[in-house]
């Protein structure tokens, strides 16, 4: 998976519910089974973001802490 192309989807500074919102929206321009990279500031988001995968469909591959945040690499519903 480290080859795998992904999209980078940098949403840092933005607060609940944008990064759901933002994400949602990206994720319609994604071939099914791609990858997007989502960074976020949002404390929120480490619930947000598994919800929102849970919900539409999505696979949450990895949830990481960054310095300042959070990474979350979401793979598209085939």
């Amino acid at each position: 998976m480290p080859d795998e192309s992904r999209i980078v989807y940098d949403l840092r500074g933005l607060k609940c519910p944008l990064p759901v919102l933002k994400t949602r929206k990206r994720m319609e321009t994604i071939a099914p089974g791609g990858l997007i990279e989502v960074e976020t500031t949002d404390p929120l988001a480490v619930i947000d973001i598994p919800h929102f995968c849970n919900e539409d469909g999505h696979r949450l591959e990895q949830a990481a802490s960054t310095a300042g945040g959070h990474r979350f690499l979401i793979r598209k519903k085939t």
